[in-house]
């Protein structure tokens, strides 16, 4: 097959079940709104991953040879918005009130994965060390987008779950401030990973 589309999808939920931007993200909002109101923003956050794939396997590579600095320029204004993401999580204080603040719903998760650079990365790296030269574009990336989607749907609401899981134990008791910051943290360390380290986890 032009595409190593089983070898992926290990790659794949190798990545995807793993602490990342996207995932914290995920579990922050499940910690912060519970599972069920949750889920339009997991929605959202999977199916943003394709406004990348598609542009990506269509060509968009060609422009980051032609012009490498608009993807140096997005890899770190996508950074920034991370860290900002970060710093709000850091600050956030669990609330399981069925009265607590609407939930983001499916539009704000789906800005997730076209700012997340660790997202840009996985994509990358698939298809440039899974689809065999000559591919047609139209296979390789449903292939890519399908084994992508596919990690998402089960993987991403273990991640919200977690969340929400989380929020009933800790919730309004000490350790809530540590876990937010740590839950911070490791966003911050899974992008500055993806900046230095050459990195591709979710």
């Amino acid at each position: 097959m032009s595409v190593a589309a089983a070898s992926f999808l290990v790659f794949a939920a190798s990545q995807v079940g793993t602490p990342g931007p996207a995932n914290m993200a995920l579990m922050a909002t499940g910690a912060r709104y519970g599972f069920r109101a949750a889920l339009p923003f997991v929605a959202g956050v999977a199916l943003g991953k394709q406004l990348v794939i598609w542009p990506v396997g269509f060509g968009l590579m060609e422009l980051a040879d032609r012009a490498p600095w608009v993807f140096d320029t997005l890899k770190w204004v996508s950074a920034a918005y991370i860290c900002w993401l970060a710093w709000k999580v850091a600050n956030l204080r669990l609330n399981t009130d069925a009265g607590a603040a609407k939930a983001p719903g499916f539009f704000a998760g789906l800005i997730v994965h076209p700012l997340n650079p660790k997202a840009w990365a996985m994509i990358v790296a698939g298809f440039t060390g899974f689809v065999a030269v000559g591919t047609p574009p139209l296979e390789a990336t449903a292939v890519i987008a399908a084994c992508l989607l596919a990690c998402q749907i089960v993987l991403h609401p273990i991640w919200t779950f977690a969340g929400d899981r989380i929020a009933a134990t800790v919730a309004g008791r000490p350790e809530e401030k540590y876990l937010m910051w740590t839950l911070a943290g490791l966003t911050v360390a899974s992008v500055f990973y993806v900046l230095f380290g050459g990195g591709v986890t979710q």
